[in-house]
């Protein structure tokens, strides 16, 4: 394991879950398995005092760098490191929000395939997480059982007869599981049949949130739905239901995407090549207008609309590449909103003109 203080990525690239070489991956960008853990007889990390909270992630970190990983892990100190590093972390997928920006001894453990992240000291004393490219959970659940199993070998986790694994949130008590699939779903966006989307899962206990997870929205007409609660279900009673209910959505994304090619291609087509002239000519252009505009030429490359140099693969990592702390890590320092927005669209030019 290795100790960093700063993130040296070269900020450019997305990790494997990026990849598109998961099932379904035209519509389903990952999938993911988190396991929340507490170490036994130390408060909850959200109760716990700094002096409390520092032996908490002392401990851990001299726990995990005993833990045998499949590749060199980098163990990333977040209370040293800069917040365009930790914000890094966010788009990338591999930590929370409330990781980045909390205070005090917290860190993030993480493989450079960025197919594992361990996070420290956020809600729960351990988050261990697992993202694999397209429909693939029941493998991201493989791994994850197989590193929880390696981790509790060094930690003694907090568990009861009872109730399970012992959780700071209710709802995770229990397997401490949340299994998520992350859709890209334009067609259903466009058809206005989204809230179906919504409807079902509420009726299936499952939870449909935006881009980032609880409390963010749907940004680029992403959607993560995942499991409402653990206590009281099965590791395999969570996969079924999502085994069971995704491939639904992927059916009905698939039949709306048709039905506007057969329906309305003029229109269609419209959009997305509007979308892709507007990045490749842009001089200024908000994040969130990005996203937007990237999601048509997503549909569209995947619908094969767009020039066959454009792949899904580049697509993907200007969804990561254009927002803002990837922007100032490639620039090598803080730029204000209005810098970034220019610099945005430097890069989207950059990219989409040399296809």
């Amino acid at each position: 394991m290795r100790i960093a203080e700063s993130f040296d990525g070269d900020g450019v690239s997305g990790g494997e879950w990026l990849s598109t070489r998961g099932t379904d991956s035209d519509i389903v960008i990952s999938s993911r398995v988190r396991l929340a853990r507490n170490v036994r007889a130390h408060r909850f990390a959200v109760k716990a005092d700094a002096e409390q909270r520092r032996a908490i992630e002392e401990e851990l970190r001299y726990a995990l760098g005993r833990v045998d990983f499949d590749e060199e892990m980098v163990y990333l100190d977040l209370e040293k490191a800069s917040p365009i590093d930790a914000e890094m972390l966010v788009e990338r997928h591999l930590v929370s929000r409330e990781l980045a920006r909390g205070e005090g001894p917290r860190a993030a453990l993480f493989a450079p395939s960025e197919t594992v992240c361990v996070m420290v000291c956020e809600e729960d004393h351990l988050r261990l997480q697992v993202l694999r490219s397209g429909f693939e959970l029941d493998a991201a659940w493989r791994i994850a059982d197989d590193l929880d199993d390696r981790i509790a070998r060094r930690v003694d986790y907090a568990f009861s007869s009872r109730y399970g694994y012992l959780t700071c949130c209710p709802t995770n008590v229990g397997t401490g599981l949340r299994a998520s699939v992350m859709l890209h779903l334009p067609a259903l966006v466009y058809s206005k049949h989204i809230e179906k989307v919504f409807q079902a899962g509420s009726k299936m206990n499952l939870a449909v949130r935006g881009l980032y997870g609880e409390g963010t929205q749907a940004l680029g007409d992403f959607y993560q739905i995942s499991n409402q609660v653990a206590l009281g279900l099965s590791e395999a009673d969570v996969l079924e239901r999502l085994n069971r209910v995704v491939p639904q959505f992927i059916d009905y994304e698939r039949r709306l995407r048709q039905a506007l090619l057969d329906g309305d291609r003029a229109r269609l087509e419209d959009r997305i090549w509007r979308a892709y002239g507007v990045l490749r000519a842009a001089r200024t252009i908000t994040s969130e207008e990005t996203l937007e505009l990237l999601s048509a030429i997503r549909l569209g490359v995947n619908l094969g609309l767009l020039p066959s140099e454009l792949t899904i693969e580049s697509v993907n990592e200007l969804f990561i590449t254009s927002q803002p702390a990837h922007l100032q890590k490639l620039s090598a320092g803080k730029m204000e909103p209005r810098v970034r927005d220019v610099a945005r669209a430097n890069l989207l030019r950059k990219k989409l003109g040399a296809l």
